[in-house]
């Protein structure tokens, strides 16, 4: 017997996570270029709006790629992160600039989104 992955817009969890993943990176950086000369008074201000709006973006997919396929609760938040999971291991300043505070919130906004996902997916699986 074939075991089958759900399929959310035709793919499977993972590649809509990763995804998921590009496509925010995309947002930011395009965000934060374009908040940039619209705020500039500060440019912390702009690139911590364009993070608070990525995190929030990010966690809404982690919530509906997991209410889709309640076991991708897993891996998806990782896949959907993995840009910051790696400049965290691979940046030296990482953790001394407070950029680290939003990429972070933004891991635990993820972790939140898709467990309830997981949890709201189970329930209209099972019925309950």
């Amino acid at each position: 017997m074939e075991i089958k992955e759900k399929k959310l817009l035709g793919l499977p969890s993972w590649g809509s996570a990763l995804l998921t993943a590009f496509l925010s990176i995309i947002f930011l950086f395009g965000s934060a270029a374009l908040l940039g000369p619209l705020l500039p008074i500060d440019k912390n201000i702009s690139e911590g709006i364009a993070y608070i709006v990525f995190n929030i973006l990010v966690a809404a997919a982690c919530f509906f790629i997991c209410k889709h396929n309640p076991k991708s609760v897993w891996y998806v938040p990782i896949i959907c992160n993995a840009v910051g999971i790696i400049s965290a291991i691979v940046e030296p300043n990482f953790w001394i600039t407070d950029l680290w505070i939003f990429i972070c919130g933004g891991w635990v906004l993820s972790i939140i989104g898709a467990t309830i996902g997981a949890v709201v997916g189970h329930r209209s699986v099972s019925g309950t």
